[in-house]
Formats: structure tokens, sequence, C-alpha cells
């Protein structure tokens, strides 16, 4: 609203580079909270069977929370939540949240709760957040533009390439 804009949430690729720097500038304030992982997935190689929304996201926040959870059980987590942007098709929503919770049930210790859910980006300040950051890391792996992935790097845990070693392109 400073710069007399009339901004009700933000999406880091549609706003504007004025309100994308004072979003990032607010967000390296904070790092010390903050915590970033990133599976870096090159679509183009993903085979044809893993294509498929219900079983591609599902399977690569396995692979993500396969290398993150152990570290927060060891640190004392007690509960998971996972929040993912609100999944508009209920259908589809039902089928990845299924998935989502196969995949916690391999790999969280027995008993350990866990809770999945689904919050429009645009009411969760989390989730804009985790735009931006995931933006940023975009920008350096695709198009090697750092200037805002410099600003949240202090907070990169990891970056894991999961098909670094691929060589195969679908499309």
């Amino acid at each position: 609203m400073e710069f007399g804009l009339d901004t009700e949430y933000f999406h880091c690729v549609d706003d504007n580079p004025r309100v994308r720097g004072r979003v990032f500038e607010l967000i390296a304030g904070h790092l010390d909270g903050l915590r970033i992982d990133s599976l870096i997935v090159e679509k183009p190689k993903t085979g044809p069977a893993l294509r498929e929304d219900r079983r591609f996201y599902p399977e690569m926040l396995g692979y993500l929370l396969k290398f993150v959870l152990p570290k927060e059980v060891e640190a004392g987590a007690e509960e998971v939540i996972v929040i993912t942007d609100t999944i508009p098709v209920q259908r589809k929503r039902q089928a990845i949240e299924k998935a989502i919770q196969q995949s916690l049930a391999k790999m969280l210790p027995a008993g350990m709760r866990y809770r999945i859910l689904h919050h429009a980006s645009r009411s969760h300040y989390g989730l804009q957040v985790a735009d931006y950051c995931c933006w940023a890391v975009f920008r350096k792996w695709q198009r090697g533009e750092t200037e805002h992935y410099d600003r949240i790097k202090p907070a990169i845990r990891s970056e894991f390439d999961i098909f670094r070693t691929g060589t195969r392109y679908y499309y």
C-alpha cells in the first residue's frame, strides 16, 4: 500500500519488481526462523508414468520429506503439518491427499501425528513466503539469476536435483 498499490495478497511471479524487492527484504529480515529445503525437478526428465499430478506431486513431496523429516524427528518434532495451496477439484484433492498420507505413513515413526491442510495461498502468509523462496530458487536454477536467491541463501539448507544423473528427456 505504501507504493500506492491495492495489493490483496502476494504472488511472486505476478508482483511488480518494487513489491517483490520489498517482500524479499522482509523475508531476509526473518531468516533466523526459516529453513528452506528444495527439491529441484527438471520436468522434461520426468517419465510418463510419473507425470500425472496424482502421482507426481505426492512422490516429489515424499522425496523431499524423506530428507527433511528424519532431521526434524531427531530434533524433537512431535507432529508434521503439510500445508498445500487449495486444490480446486475435489477428486484430484482427495487423490493427492491420499498419496501424501501414504508417503507420510511410510516415513514417520509409528504413532507420530500429522495433518494435511489445504489453504488458499492468498490467505496464508507461510505459503506466500514459500512461493517467494521457491521462485528465487527456480530463477537461480533456470536462468542463473541469483539476486533474490542470495538474499535468502542463509536459510537454504539443501537443494537436491532429483534427476541430476538422468540423461533422457521425455519432452
